[in-house]
């Protein structure tokens, strides 16, 4: 078959190409000759992060290499800049999005966080900012309240692409609320959705992700 020559994977919030999925992505792909790109979507300012912005940064990479359909891998946070960037495929000329492969993916920012309260979010509105720990960098950074505003903008019940979608989910997820991710699957016949005995990390099914990655990308499965 013929397949897209650009794979991308987007990071989670206050995450980093640099994560042990996105590694393991990287390696696995690389044995069939095919390089997954990750660009890192914290920059240039973490303290500015949008999903509008991460939306565009991602679409400036596809647009500036497309020469065939790319194929997005996206983790949490990076699963909704997917989802929503693949809505943008009519209106944008030159774009096209082959497949979307979606690891516990935040379809709403912020939903199942329980750090994220009401309390938290008023003084991060008054405020102005908000200090997290950023697991990829390792120390507290400040986030702009813009984050949590542009967010919102983003329906992902309300998207109308018919791109055919994988999302592994974690069961026992204490960050995305599993039920709402089976809601999201059960009206869209073009995605398939696999629930896995796992929490939000996904670190004790990759064997199974990467099964389930190898089939809906009609990968042959290497003898080992």
């Amino acid at each position: 078959m013929s397949r897209p020559n650009q794979y991308l994977y987007l990071h989670g919030f206050m995450s980093s190409p640099e994560s042990s999925k996105a590694r393991f992505l990287v390696e696995q792909l690389s044995q069939y000759q095919l390089t997954l790109k990750c660009p890192d979507l914290n920059g240039p300012d973490f303290s500015t992060l949008t999903v509008s912005r991460m939306i565009s940064q991602v679409k400036k990479v596809v647009l500036k290499n497309q020469t065939e359909p790319v194929t997005l891998f996206g983790s949490s946070l990076g699963a909704l800049v997917a989802l929503h960037l693949a809505e943008l495929v009519p209106d944008v000329s030159g774009l096209q999005v082959d497949r979307l492969i979606l690891l516990a993916p935040a379809l709403k920012f912020g939903a199942n966080r329980s750090w994220l309260n009401d309390q938290v979010v008023e003084s991060w509105r008054e405020q102005g900012w908000l200090e997290v720990s950023h697991h990829a960098y390792g120390e507290r950074r400040r986030l702009h309240y813009e984050m949590f505003l542009d967010a919102g903008r983003y329906d992902s019940f309300n998207v109308t692409n018919v791109i055919p979608t994988l999302i592994i989910q974690g069961s026992h997820d204490d960050v995305i609320d599993p039920e709402e991710v089976e809601r999201f699957a059960s009206t869209r016949p073009n995605v398939k959705l696999v629930m896995v005995d796992d929490g939000h990390q996904l670190q004790n099914s990759l064997d199974q992700l990467w099964s389930e990655v190898q089939n809906f990308l009609e990968l042959e499965v290497q003898e080992s």
